[in-house]
């Protein structure tokens, strides 16, 4: 079992940057691979990032791709997505997730955190 909780999310600029943070419970962190998602509202639940659990490997869509950076602490049981240049349309709130596979699929993650609204002004 693994508890996730999401700070750092809040209201910026066009243009500036947000750092958000996910801290997770339990002694098994670095057994799970981890991502970001994000929802707008009216609008389906989509990837961000995604990190492997053993060599940090990445993965983005798209859309945040040499914007944002996903990275993960396995001491402190914490996993990052630093948002760089955001864009109105990154508007949403954003959910970290842990699962035993790495994917881009949101279903296949287990646990989730209960998010933290990101919006950005333009």
């Amino acid at each position: 079992q693994v508890q996730l909780v999401e700070t750092g999310g809040g209201l910026v600029q066009a243009g500036g940057s947000l750092r958000l943070s996910c801290a997770a419970s339990g002694r098994t962190f670095s057994t799970y691979a981890m991502g970001w998602f994000r929802q707008a509202p009216g609008k389906e639940r989509e990837l961000v990032a995604v990190v492997r659990r053993s060599d940090g490997w990445t993965y983005y869509a798209a859309s945040v791709k040499g914007r944002f950076t996903i990275s993960r602490d396995n001491a402190k049981n914490t996993v990052y997505l630093q948002m760089n240049s955001l864009k109105p349309e990154d508007t949403a709130v954003y959910h970290c997730a842990a699962g035993s596979l790495l994917t881009t699929v949101a279903a296949d993650y287990s646990y989730w955190g209960q998010g933290t609204q990101v919006l950005v002004s333009s």
